[in-house]
């Protein structure tokens, strides 16, 4: 068992560590992306396809209903000729703007210190 050094939280599976079911939630491989998405307000099903031309529609289907399912997201039916659905953020999906960004910077950081265009050689 790991002990509590400086002012971290002791991240044990015994005890549930916070870390790990924040990314119980929001990991996935297209979650996180779809939470950053909307960041930028509502988006129809289509507009997320666009965004996330890699992933399949059943993908991101399922991971568009576990984010709404974990109270996330908002999804909106709109009874029209054709369907119209469009998603958006919960305010507890709004609470994880900060850490989306700091993602994303993150990220952008690693990319430009590695010269990475792409991240195919990550996986």
């Amino acid at each position: 068992m790991r002990k509590r050094l400086n002012n971290r939280v002791n991240c044990t599976p015994t005890k549930g560590c916070p870390v790990e079911v924040t990314l119980s939630i929001i990991g996935g491989k297209w979650k996180g992306i779809i939470l950053y998405e909307l960041l930028g307000g509502t988006k129809r099903f289509q507009e997320l396809r666009r965004a996330l031309p890699t992933a399949t529609q059943k993908i991101l289907t399922l991971q568009l209903r576990e984010l709404e399912a974990d109270n996330l997201i908002h999804r909106e039916v709109h009874h029209l000729v054709p369907p119209k659905v469009e998603y958006s953020l919960t305010p507890l999906g709004a609470s994880l703007e900060s850490i989306l960004t700091q993602m994303k910077a993150w990220g952008e950081r690693f990319q430009a210190e590695h010269h990475l265009s792409d991240f195919s050689n990550l996986k």
